[in-house]
């Protein structure tokens, strides 16, 4: 057996009917239990999970794993977003630096929550399932539907919705999200993504405005919600962030809008840390941990530190701490098994998209959600809500083979989850310090006559 050809390089360059191997050695979390266990073999044929516990396959390769190293699921990104905003004009979503990003974060699947360009992201999906590119599992999710999408037009009807949704079904989109969306139009979405077996998640309101009440699109059958729960807590006659930042989880208001959500079983996609980008940003979960700036081009180094720090937005700074409490109660009153890792965070030059996992993991355990239940929150939660619990999610006989090595303790320190060693993505290995590396300076212009193909072209 042959160590070396998994550790130099970024992927192992044997071929496909060779992707036999045995991790064996360190310690494993295989997102069933809440303890971490000796690794005694994990066994991968064919991009798939053949053994957990068994330590030899004939003819294939060995990868021996340190003391100190630790195996966990690949990671899910529900609200994983490609995008970026260098210059205030609007997202573009980038599609050669993020995917190794992402995967060299231990990110192994992502759901991007709409798409700035769906066919740009769609071709990109392609590209990495042929193997001509580098990066996660992408459960397309299609445009946006609802105000939020630049060229929506306010006089939409249902049967656009109805023949957008089967062309997007047929290009092959995992699900879709509604932002902006009126009372109207949003069960349309949800019945027409179902005839076709898709999901729906939302970014809702209060009802205010115009606006529907996550209750209200629970009853709609929506399948998950995104950034927080509604319901009474959540009047209709104010704003949801102005309600939000007041919201009190120690009420009868918010454990009715919670038991809702646990008795139909609706995902919540808390995006915890989304609000304090804007905020204070808080040092033990926002201070540097990488050096995030260095993945972009020299050019867009300069600009950003011309620019200066973006100044405080007191409101999202309060919001930041209130979802830290709700998700907390959330989770007390039952529904730790319905809530999904999402981190979005479009890049405006400062942070970038993929280390924040690591931030939002950090999050939850600051919350006060025990390390165990954040690693399932983070794997196969999001599986789950995307209906691929059956594949993925955790280690186990006959899964895809998907997972993440890293140094440390992540039940003893869930911070350890920021030094990735290793990804392994459908039975392939990446050297993730290798990834990463592969792409540094390179996210972003080179220069001022580049800047344009950086802005929206329907500016």
């Amino acid at each position: 057996m042959s160590t070396a050809a998994f550790v130099l390089g970024l992927v192992a360059t044997f071929s496909p009917q060779d992707y036999d191997f045995v991790v064996r050695g360190g310690r494993l979390f295989d997102g069933l239990g809440d303890e971490l266990v000796e690794n005694e073999g994990i066994v991968i044929r064919g991009g798939k999970i053949l053994t957990v516990g068994v330590g030899e396959v004939e003819g294939g390769h060995l990868l021996e794993l340190d003391d100190d190293l630790t195996i966990v699921p690949g990671f899910f990104d529900l609200h994983a977003h490609y995008a970026i905003d260098l210059f205030g004009a609007g997202r573009v979503d980038d599609t050669e630096v993020y995917p190794r990003l992402f995967l060299g974060n231990g990110v192994t699947s992502t759901f991007p929550a709409g798409e700035v360009d769906p066919e740009e992201m769609r071709e990109l999906r392609m590209r990495i399932d042929r193997d001509e590119a580098i990066g996660p599992r992408i459960y397309n999710s299609g445009p946006y539907f609802g105000r939020w999408r630049r060229g929506w037009r306010r006089s939409t009807t249902a049967s656009e919705v109805r023949a957008e949704v089967d062309h997007w079904a047929e290009l092959g989109v995992r699900g879709f999200k509604a932002k902006g969306l009126g009372p109207t139009l949003l069960p349309v979405l949800i019945e027409r993504a179902h005839l076709h077996g898709l999901t729906v998640t939302g970014h809702l309101g209060s009802g205010w405005n115009g606006s529907v009440n996550p209750r209200d699109a629970i009853a709609m059958g929506i399948d998950r919600v995104e950034h927080f729960l509604g319901g009474d807590a959540m009047p209709a006659d104010v704003s949801s962030y102005e309600s939000l930042e007041k919201l009190d989880p120690d009420t009868p208001e918010f454990a009715r809008i919670a038991k809702l959500f646990i008795d139909h079983g609706v995902y919540f996609d808390a995006t915890l840390t989304a609000y304090g980008y804007f905020g204070e940003r808080e040092e033990q979960v926002f201070g540097d941990f990488a050096d995030e700036r260095a993945y972009f081009t020299p050019y867009v180094q300069e600009l950003v530190a011309k620019r200066g720090k973006r100044p405080v937005n007191e409101q999202f700074e309060r919001i930041y701490h209130v979802k830290r409490k709700t998700i907390k109660a959330f989770y007390d009153a039952g529904g730790g098994h319905l809530i999904t890792l999402g981190t979005d965070h479009p890049s405006w030059g400062e942070y970038v998209s993929g280390f924040a996992v690591h931030r939002e993991l950090h999050a939850f355990v600051l919350a006060g959600i025990p390390p165990a239940d954040t690693l399932r929150i983070a794997t196969i939660n999001g599986a789950r809500a995307l209906g691929v619990g059956d594949q993925l999610g955790t280690i186990e006989a006959g899964k895809l083979a998907d997972l993440v090595v890293i140094r440390g303790d992540p039940l003893a320190d869930i911070r350890a989850t920021r030094d990735v060693r290793m990804v392994v993505k459908a039975g392939k290995l990446y050297a993730a310090p290798a990834l990463l590396g592969s792409v540094k300076g390179k996210l972003g212009p080179a220069g001022p006559e580049e800047d344009e193909e950086w802005m929206p072209r329907d500016r």
